[in-house]
């Protein structure tokens, strides 16, 4: 349980955790956010990382000047796009077995499923769609190597999506997080972003719910 509530206070008060690993580690902090982002949008163990609240607040402390803007955004972009080439490559290896394997501590069949019939309505444009939806962003890249999508078409769609993705919450939270309302209730921003990012799959699955 204790784990669990510093897991929750680290997603609600990503501000306070990530100055103090930027008072920490200094420059390695570019490399601990290159490999969250790299992780929670490379490995299907991982959908749960912190992902646009994250990119936010790193916006927000480059204009505040402990980070660089510039070097951030190109740092997470080639993180974002290698971490879906990866997942595309295992989910190219893996096949569809994947889909015959029960839960486990770090894998939920659910999500792969949801993920799949997102795909099955949207088609290749889902790469750049899950881009903003946490969970499915995970999978999706996975899903299309699992589907064997033609690489070249998924790269296209890959880097769009991953430099959208990046620039939309690292500079929204550069040109906004320091402005002083935001500035004084970023707590409460951090979970209106949380909050918006999921709302999308929650209806989806009462809609499946509701189907059923």
């Amino acid at each position: 349980m204790e784990l669990i509530a510093n897991f929750i206070d680290f997603f609600i008060h990503l501000d306070r955790h990530l100055n103090i690993i930027i008072q920490n580690y200094g420059t390695l902090t570019y490399i601990i956010l290159f490999l969250i982002i790299f992780c929670e949008t490379g490995l299907v163990v991982t959908p749960i990382l912190p992902g646009d609240s994250l990119l936010f607040v790193t916006g927000a402390f480059a204009a505040q000047g402990s980070l660089n803007a510039m070097l951030v955004w190109t740092l997470l972009s080639i993180a974002a796009v290698a971490g879906n080439i990866v997942n595309y490559q295992i989910g190219y290896l893996v096949g569809p077995k994947v889909f015959q394997k029960e839960d486990s501590r770090f894998f939920k069949k659910e999500y792969l499923e949801r993920t799949h019939k997102f795909y099955e309505k949207h088609g290749g444009k889902t790469i750049v769609i899950a881009r903003f939806l946490p969970i499915i962003r995970t999978f999706a890249p996975f899903v299309a190597g699992i589907g064997r999508m033609n690489y070249k078409r998924f790269s296209v769609y890959n880097i769009v999506g991953s430099v959208a993705w990046i620039t939309t919450f690292v500079f929204g939270g550069y040109y906004f997080g320091n402005i002083p309302v935001v500035k004084q209730h970023l707590t409460l921003v951090i979970l209106a972003i949380i909050i918006i990012s999921v709302i999308p799959g929650v209806i989806e699955f009462l809609r499946h719910r509701r189907r059923v």
